[in-house]
């Protein structure tokens, strides 16, 4: 389903910022080498580092990348150990008309799909289908309210706050707590926390949605290719009290010209790399203000099919943000007899403490109650733990109570031409996606490039 779709709803009408696919190709290439014995290390091995070092090695900087996991690609992350490309991350090219993301994809040889979002079934509690219709009634009356809602927030109350106050009736309603939960809080983050203001901040690029079917890291390996990494090295400290940049990771001290951060959120906001001298206050106050958020992914497979041919199906449950959306992973891919469904925000943290067979359970209510008791158990499932992954500590970014537009840009913001900040947090416009890592990485390779 298309991430940021009542954005561009509330956006019709207005110019949409694009960037140039030219430029866009032309980063990965190289061109204008500039011989250089400046020496750069990368702070994490996800997109936005691996885009930063790419264009960095092709210009000539000598160029070595620290990664904490034992794999590259950070939160574009592929499982494919039941023999189906699981995308642990980013899953879907959100718009590909200028979206960098779509000339990568075919450089790297990502396969994708069409995003059908007319494709879909929803069934109410006792495995009630729905009428389109009305489905369909509700949906655009809710878009309605989110175009409109954020001129009734304000600053100090949450986007759940304000909306319960204004439409009691329909936060108690099924169908308008799973249209919440699949549009807003996956998209963004905890409505309790989320910014009554600036909840729709943000572009979005044009044109349909595609789904990558065999895998997103495959932009990773291609965006790797001929670069120095080096895994398992986590970075405790960074101390640029003096020219060069001192690096402290696993105990070994290395030297540099210039550091770039692309750690995400989480790990910033957990303090867990030491900074000589501290982070200014604006960019501490960046960290600690933007939300960051929690979504995880559930892949079930099983030995036949049971489930209607479409491309999702909903469930409307009275708890919100638990595996009510489905994504029926057999039209993307027709050897696949499989399920991928999500749990969002504190209920997406509450199953980090449940055990595989306790999840299944979970899943399987909502699925028995739509298609009856005696359809199978899984035969095997795959999962994600975001927000207790020390590497992460949580999905994406948000505008959370407190946020400030201005914070995206604080973090930013370079420090004594030594220390550059990459990663989705950093990308005022595009925060919280693939494409914004990427186009964080591109901006800060620039940033050093210009100062030669």
């Amino acid at each position: 389903m298309q991430r940021r779709k009542f954005i561009k709803n509330s956006l019709s009408g207005l110019p949409i910022l694009l960037t140039s696919p030219t430029i866009l190709t032309s980063a990965c290439q190289q061109s204008d080498v500039i011989p250089s014995d400046k020496t750069v290390i990368v702070v994490g091995a996800g997109i936005s580092g691996l885009a930063a070092a790419k264009k960095l090695h092709e210009k000539g900087f000598k160029v070595t990348i620290l990664e904490s996991q034992d794999k590259i690609g950070g939160r574009l992350r592929t499982n494919r150990t039941l023999g189906i490309a699981f995308d642990e991350g980013a899953s879907w090219i959100h718009g590909i008309d200028g979206n960098p993301i779509t000339t990568l994809a075919q450089q790297a040889g990502m396969t994708s799909a069409f995003t059908d979002d007319e494709s879909i079934k929803s069934y109410d509690i006792g495995g009630i289908l729905r009428a389109q219709n009305v489905y369909a009634t509700v949906e655009d009356e809710f878009y309605t309210i989110l175009n409109s809602l954020n001129k009734r927030g304000n600053s100090t109350q949450s986007f759940e706050t304000v909306f319960n106050n204004l439409y009691p009736a329909k936060a108690k309603d099924r169908l308008w707590k799973f249209l919440l939960s699949t549009f807003v809080t996956f998209d963004t983050g905890d409505l309790d926390k989320l910014s009554s203001l600036l909840y729709n901040e943000g572009e979005e690029y044009t044109g349909i949605e595609k789904f990558a079917t065999n895998g997103y890291d495959t932009i990773a390996q291609f965006l790797a290719k001929d670069l120095t990494i080096l895994l398992n090295q986590r970075v405790s400290k960074v101390d640029y009290t003096n020219t060069k940049v001192k690096i402290t990771h696993n105990g070994t001290v290395t030297e540099a010209d210039y550091v770039l951060i692309t750690v995400p959120l989480g790990v910033l906001k957990a303090n867990t790399i030491q900074f000589l001298p501290a982070l200014s206050s604006s960019k501490q106050t960046a960290i600690q203000k933007i939300g960051m958020g929690c979504v995880n992914k559930f892949l079930l497979t099983w030995n036949t099919v049971f489930w209607d041919d479409v491309q999702y199906i909903t469930y409307t449950p009275e708890v919100k943000d638990k595996f009510n959306y489905f994504v029926n992973l057999k039209k993307v891919n027709p050897a696949a007899n499989a399920l991928m469904t999500f749990a969002y925000a504190n209920y997406a943290r509450q199953t980090e403490t449940m055990t595989d067979a306790q999840v299944i359970d979970e899943i399987m209510m909502h699925l028995k109650d739509i298609y009856g008791n005696k359809i199978p158990n899984p035969t095997k499932m795959l999962r994600t733990k975001w927000q207790s992954n020390e590497n992460s500590l949580g999905a994406y970014s948000y505008t959370a109570v407190g946020t400030e537009m201005q914070h995206f840009n604080d973090l930013a913001e370079e420090i004594n031409n030594k220390i550059f900040f990459a990663g989705e947090h950093t990308e005022i416009d595009y925060f919280s996606t693939a494409h914004g890592a990427y186009l964080s990485g591109i901006r800060e390779a620039d940033k050093i490039i210009d100062l030669q």
